[in-house]
């Protein structure tokens, strides 16, 4: 059953790829609709970028920020060989709230249910590398 980990990790490189897709659509639309020169992509200095773009390059930075953590867990998942369903559960809930962030973030933007995502997604990623500790304990005491 670890190896089915894969799964929900797949499902957030899609979701990357989606946020970097819809940032490369906004800076071609952007430079196409004269809202930014194309030099500016050389240095990124000089100018700025419409809004659309900047949230969509802030937010592809943040999918690389806390979701490291959310593949060191499912990866140590699966080496470790014990993760549970709610393991597996708590791994695709990550994926969702990520994806629900990415939603609001990149959208409305609008600051409070974006902080309560966030911080949704930072407890459940506690409670999936907690769980690997409290299994991995149990472990060490039964030998």
């Amino acid at each position: 059953m670890n190896h089915l980990l894969i799964y929900p990790m797949f499902a957030m490189v899609l979701l990357t790829v989606t946020v970097l897709a819809a940032l490369f659509r906004s800076r071609v639309q952007a430079v196409q609709k004269g809202e930014v020169s194309p030099y500016y992509y050389k240095t990124y200095q000089g100018e700025s970028e419409p809004e659309s773009s900047v949230k969509l390059a802030r937010h592809f930075v943040n999918i690389f920020e806390a979701p490291t953590l959310f593949y060191a867990a499912c990866l140590a998942g699966m080496i470790l060989g014990n993760t549970t369903m709610v393991f597996h559960i708590l791994a695709w809930s990550y994926v969702m709230v990520r994806a629900l962030h990415a939603f609001i973030h990149t959208g409305s933007n609008k600051l409070k249910p974006r902080i309560a995502v966030y911080f949704t997604s930072w407890v459940v990623l506690f409670m999936m590398w907690s769980s690997l500790a409290i299994q991995v304990g149990l472990e060490g005491l039964r030998t």
